[in-house]
């Protein structure tokens, strides 16, 4: 044996292999959060299968799932990339773990590549779920999956840079009320169970302008009308995907 067998290797393991142990450690943490669960699976499952279900709202012509199903999408995106993130990360930065991680050998970009990581993992399964429940409400889903995807990775990127803009400036309690408080509102207007068509003229104008409606009205261009790719959705999620993500990386508080 020769004397060098047992001699300790001190140092950090490779990025990638930290990066991915952190964005593990983040999808088991969201998952065993039973209020992230409601946000993140349970309101959009029941709102789906409700409202598809009962004749609540008048969603035009067509099924109702046909046009619930592309705004429930957006709004697991929305749960998971901006009210989940936000919450969590708020208390994260509160209790100190945020300040901690930062001081790891792991870098600070490589903290929220694993934190976005984690919101991934975490849509698709959402999505999956989603899908197989309107599936078997009769849903008939059209258009071009690649429009589809773009779409889902703007929307995450604009959400997630918006989530973590509110928990690096806001207190902890703050932001649990507000991201709840935001969630509510743009379940509401957003476009995702009551078309914009519903809003006054001058409301449609601004709400159209949001997000949530962005994602939702593209998703159900392309899924329900199969239009080949919503340029204008896609601009204005990528125009709050810039800002909302250029404002946390200026603005962002690790303490």
């Amino acid at each position: 044996m020769s004397a060098g067998t047992y001699t300790p290797r001190p140092g950090a393991a490779p990025l990638p292999r930290m990066i991915a142990a952190q964005a593990a450690l983040e999808t088991r943490m969201l998952l065993r959060n039973g209020e992230q669960l409601l946000l993140t699976v349970v309101i959009p499952t029941l709102l789906l299968v409700l409202f598809s279900a009962v004749d609540i709202v008048d969603t035009g012509a067509g099924e109702p799932v046909d046009f619930l199903a592309p705004g429930v999408l957006a709004l697991a995106v929305m749960s998971t990339a901006f009210t989940g993130q936000a919450i969590a990360t708020g208390f994260e930065r509160r209790y100190g773990v945020l300040k901690r991680l930062g001081a790891s050998p792991l870098p600070r970009w490589g903290l929220m590549t694993a934190k976005t990581l984690s919101v991934l993992v975490t849509e698709v399964l959402q999505i999956v779920l989603l899908t197989v429940i309107a599936f078997a409400l009769g849903w008939s889903p059209a258009g071009n999956p690649f429009a589809v995807l773009l779409l889902l990775a703007l929307g995450t990127v604009a959400f997630s840079g918006l989530g973590l803009l509110m928990a690096g400036t806001l207190k902890a309690e703050a932001t649990l009320a507000a991201a709840n408080l935001v969630f509510l509102l743009l379940l509401v207007g957003g476009g995702v169970i009551v078309p914009l068509d519903k809003f006054p003229d001058a409301a449609q104008s601004v709400l159209g302008l949001l997000p949530i409606s962005a994602l939702s009205d593209g998703l159900r261009d392309v899924l329900q009308h199969g239009a080949a790719m919503p340029w204008g959705d896609a601009a204005i999620l990528a125009v709050w995907a810039v800002l909302g993500l250029g404002a946390a990386a200026r603005f962002f508080r690790w303490e």
